[in-house]
């Protein structure tokens, strides 16, 4: 480190901005992406992703934890069971993204750890849901049957999308609801 005067760089590109690149390069290529495409998503070099992540698996981990803490957060400044479901899948309203996305979650099924990542993540979202049905006085396993629903009808309308994502949902979540009510 004779160049610097012995300090270390300060890291101007975040991990963030590279998450965010890593989720832009799954929404256009699926499971098909590299660590190139991500590095160049990003404006960095590959070598700059590889030694912050490792790997693409690393990248996905990463992203998984990101995402569930995100989602999470997200639910609670929603405060509503109807509107936290809205937004666990808001980002997927275009089919060739919500496909790319499901394509990615079948590769991630594969690797036992971001499955069990993935687990974690549903549990995350489970969990919040449940407070917010219990505040709403929903039945007892209203977050497990209102998840099962969103998580269905967004791989039915990633293979076979017809209308709007959000108003497929929309009206679907509030029928169930209104039954639960």
């Amino acid at each position: 480190m004779w160049f610097t005067n012995g300090v270390a760089r300060p890291r101007t590109i975040t991990d963030e901005r590279i998450l965010n690149a890593v989720a832009a390069v799954i929404d256009r290529r699926g499971p098909e992406f590299t660590v190139a495409d991500v590095a160049a998503e990003a404006g960095v070099s590959v070598g700059a992703v590889a030694k912050r992540f490792g790997s693409k698996s690393g990248l996905l981990q990463a992203l998984t934890k990101a995402g569930t803490d995100e989602v999470v957060r997200r639910m609670r400044e929603a405060g509503n069971v109807r509107d936290a479901l809205l937004l666990w899948f808001d980002r997927l309203a275009d089919p060739v993204v919500a496909t790319n996305n499901l394509a990615q979650l079948g590769v991630d099924l594969i690797n036992p750890d971001l499955r069990a990542l993935l687990a974690k993540h549903y549990a995350a979202l489970e969990d919040e849901l449940e407070v917010l049905c219990a505040a709403e006085g929903l039945p007892r396993t209203a977050a497990r049957v209102l998840a099962a629903l969103v998580y269905g009808i967004s791989m039915d309308w990633s293979v076979r999308p017809r209308g709007d994502l959000l108003a497929r949902m929309s009206e679907d979540i509030d029928l169930v609801l209104e039954g639960m009510r």
